[in-house]
């Protein structure tokens, strides 16, 4: 073992040397709190307890408050408004003593005396058009808020509220101790809105053509708010933008319409028979039993008849759901009607849509289909869908409820549509219906953090997508082989993130706050999961911790926290670091080749490895020495061509070190040795993925881990052996991690051609 120990203290030999030639004393500089980028999130996050684990999992002492509604609902077509009587039934589980209660009024933005369109900035451009001048400075506001008309206990005596905004306070008889239910009513009316005109997540489309309207309703009714063991009320008032918190519950409602209108909504329909006409059943059995096309209900020809007469009758349909956070409905005289099952785990599950003939022929051929292919993928990636229904509704815009969502998409008035209109109706029908999963089930607070649900669900939006185009190869125009994504492939939010800094907002923002807010709360949280299961974790860690953080958190309320802890929990993976630089802050990433040192191999010391020897006392003759390109020596020990192996002293070491068979196991033999040091200017942690290109051609894609930033947040150095002499390196070679700046990403370094150089050789050409 004498060679061994003697070869161990040339080793350290020579790295010693290496700290003494750069040792300089440093500047006495002051002390520093912990700034590594790899420390662990306890500063971020709240001490885990009995309601919320550290493990991400729901505590023993979890609770959650129940919401029961039974409602009357009435659509008023002439005058397009809707008059409700509801019953709402609300259960105290929380370990606290309630003496109020705080019930939703989000119509109540859409008021005359609504805040909402002074919070925001104005100003006068040089010009504009003649309906935004209208609408901005002659139209009278429309007022669209809740009349309410009483709010009494079950005995029919008044209940002391207070409306601020779009939150009333109701004002308990006695306190509500654990365990306890109380049940009030509330009686109310609204004028609906034309949303295509004055916007909004519900409302109606007016058709002048033949004077009907399609009403796709939500948010129609006063909600009871979110009580939990985080923040206690959310009462956070709605200003337009941030979403909702809703607690779950069961509900039963009646809603009466002109009698030729078509209706569906949240949960079960229980007067099939009574609203249906015969044909209509008949065709809904065999949709039961269709798991290969969609089945007509109501045919184009059968809406287009009923759109031209109107009934004064009534009809009145009849939904129950239970275990759900919300509810919506839409209804119209215009609606074709199509319907098939899809086999998720043990049951069928109806995928349902809903659309005018303007929507038709791209809504006929694709909606239903979007609807059964996006309950696959989700479920695959959560769980199994556990609602009888989902349903896809036509409307001109994007919007989410339980079983029920709202979608654009419209070809001309000829029927012609080109693939952005396609792929834009696929594409929003697949993240509204996944909504249903978040966050419908996965029941997380919208008010507070929009990224929860928009930014998880538009990361599984992207896998269900990649899968519809995988299953639906005749969706794809030619030339395409998969489903062209907007959302979550790394490249396409670089962009975003080296955008100016000054209007860029971390992730966790609350979402009325962000700037960008699409990028921010949609495509930055998606395109960072992609992120963590194609690059990071790997899929089959990712995917299983995916659904361990769904599984745990379905029909609860989880928050950041909690999917943060999941993840790392099921996976074993520490991502503090990755949660830290993509989610709390705006650092993006810039990883670049600095410099690439050659070096060559030899047991012949040059004068600075002599120096070394005698400083260290040792013989130069017995060390390897590793000679840079360009000193002396280099050329005569790269002529020599001699690997490492073949030099005598390492020789000697190998036979007095390691066994025959052994020796056969040493495959490398490498004479090419390069340091490479590779520079961070981004502040964002990444995994450093380098493709390595040799002389033959061949190519080496090698992922080190973000850890090997851990001790040096500004630059790292690798040292490369090889048989082979590397001819270029490329970090990044698939455009992984989001890089920002890609013209450091080469060695040799790529020169680009400037827009202009590059006219001018048109033009010579």
């Amino acid at each position: 073992m004498k060679i061994f120990k003697y070869f161990l203290f040339a080793f350290l030999f020579v790295s010693m040397s290496t700290f003494a030639q750069n040792e300089i004393k440093p500047e006495r500089k002051p002390g520093h709190t912990n700034q590594n980028k790899f420390k662990q999130l306890y500063d971020e996050f709240a001490t885990p307890n009995m309601f919320r684990t550290g493990s991400g999992a729901p505590g023993p002492a979890y609770y959650q408050q129940q919401a029961d509604y039974k409602m009357d609902i009435e659509i008023d077509d002439v005058n397009a408004k809707l008059y409700g009587n509801e019953t709402i039934t609300y259960t105290n589980n929380s370990p606290d003593e309630l003496t109020y209660l705080w019930v939703q009024l989000d119509q109540n933005m859409r008021a005359k005396d609504s805040k909402t369109p002074l919070i925001s900035g104005s100003g006068i451009g040089p010009a504009t058009t003649s309906s935004r001048a209208v609408g901005s400075y002659l139209k009278e506001r429309f007022d669209g808020g809740f009349n309410i008309e009483h709010v009494k206990d079950v005995n029919g005596k008044d209940l002391s509220h207070m409306i601020n905004r779009t939150m009333m306070r109701i004002e308990l008889p006695k306190s509500m101790k654990t365990g306890d239910k109380f049940s009030f009513n509330i009686k109310w009316w609204y004028n609906i809105n034309n949303h295509v005109k004055d916007g909004g997540r519900s409302g109606y489309e007016y058709f002048e053509e033949n004077d009907n309207r399609i009403y796709v309703m939500a948010q129609f009714y006063p909600r009871m708010a979110v009580y939990n063991d985080v923040e206690g009320w959310q009462n956070s008032q709605f200003w337009g933008r941030d979403e909702f918190a809703l607690p779950f519950g069961d509900f039963d409602v009646n809603i009466t319409v002109p009698a030729d209108h078509l209706l569906d909504g949240t949960g079960y329909l229980t007067n099939r028979e009574e609203v249906y006409t015969k044909d209509m059943m008949k065709r809904y059995n065999k949709a039961k039993k269709s798991y290969d096309k969609p089945v007509m209900i109501v045919t184009q020809a059968e809406a287009e008849k009923t759109e031209k007469t109107k009934s004064s009758k009534k009809k009145t349909w009849k939904l129950s759901a239970q275990m759900v956070r919300d509810f919506g409905f839409a209804t119209s005289r215009k609606f074709l009607w199509d319907m098939m099952a899809v086999k998720i785990g043990d049951k069928d599950v109806m995928a349902v849509s809903m659309y005018s003939k303007e929507g038709n022929p791209l809504w006929e051929q694709w909606s239903t289909r979007a609807v059964a292919s996006t309950l696959k993928s989700y479920s695959r990636m959560t769980f199994d869908y556990p609602y009888h229904k989902a349903i896809s509704v036509h409307a001109p815009m994007g919007m989410e409820y339980p079983m029920i969502c709202y979608n654009f998409g419209r070809p001309d008035k000829d029927g012609n549509y080109s693939d952005r209109t396609k792929f834009g109706m696929i594409g929003v029908i697949i993240h509204e219906v996944g909504h249903n999963f978040f966050p419908m089930i996965v029941n997380s607070d919208e008010r507070q953090w929009t990224w929860m649900d928009e930014g998880l669900n538009t990361f599984v939006q992207y896998v269900a997508e990649q899968d519809f185009g995988e299953w639906n190869p005749t969706a794809l125009s030619e030339g395409q082989d998969k489903y062209p994504s907007r959302r979550g492939p790394a490249k396409n939010i670089v962009r975003y993130m080296g955008g100016n800094q000054d209007y860029i907002a971390p992730i966790m923002t609350k979402g009325l706050n962000t700037y960008q807010f699409g990028s921010n709360a949609y495509s930055k949280p998606a395109t960072g999961l992609n992120i963590l299961r194609e690059t990071v974790m790997g899929r089959d860690l990712f995917d299983y911790s995916f659904r361990e953080y769904a599984r745990r958190w379905m029909f609860k309320h989880p928050t950041p926290e909690d999917f943060f802890r999941t993840m790392e929990d099921a996976s074993a993976f520490d991502l503090d670091w990755f949660w830290r630089g993509w989610f709390y802050t705006t650092d993006y990433t810039d990883i670049g080749v600095k410099e690439v040192k050659k070096f060559a191999v030899t047991n012949n010391p040059n004068e600075d490895g002599k120096k070394l020897a005698q400083r260290y006392n040792r013989d130069p003759n017995s060390l390897v020495y590793f000679i840079e390109e360009g000193k002396e020596g280099y050329d005569t020990a790269m002529k020599a061509k001699s690997s490492i192996e073949d030099l005598p002293t390492v020789k000697e070491y190998i036979m007095d070190n390691f066994t025959a068979e052994e020796q056969k196991a040493m495959k490398k033999s490498p004479k090419y040795f390069y340091q490479v040091t590779f520079d961070k200017p981004g502040g964002l942690v990444m995994p450093l993925i380098v493709e390595y290109t040799y002389d033959d051609g061949t190519k080496e894609k090698i992922t080190y881990p973000a850890q090997v930033w851990r001790l040096n947040d500004k630059e790292v150095s690798k040292a490369i052996a090889s048989d082979k002499e590397i001819v270029s390196i490329m970090v990044d070679p698939d455009l992984e991690t989001a890089d920002v700046d890609t013209s450091n990403n080469s060695w040799p370094r790529e020169v680009k051609e400037s827009k202009f150089d590059n006219f001018k050789n048109k033009v010579k050409d």
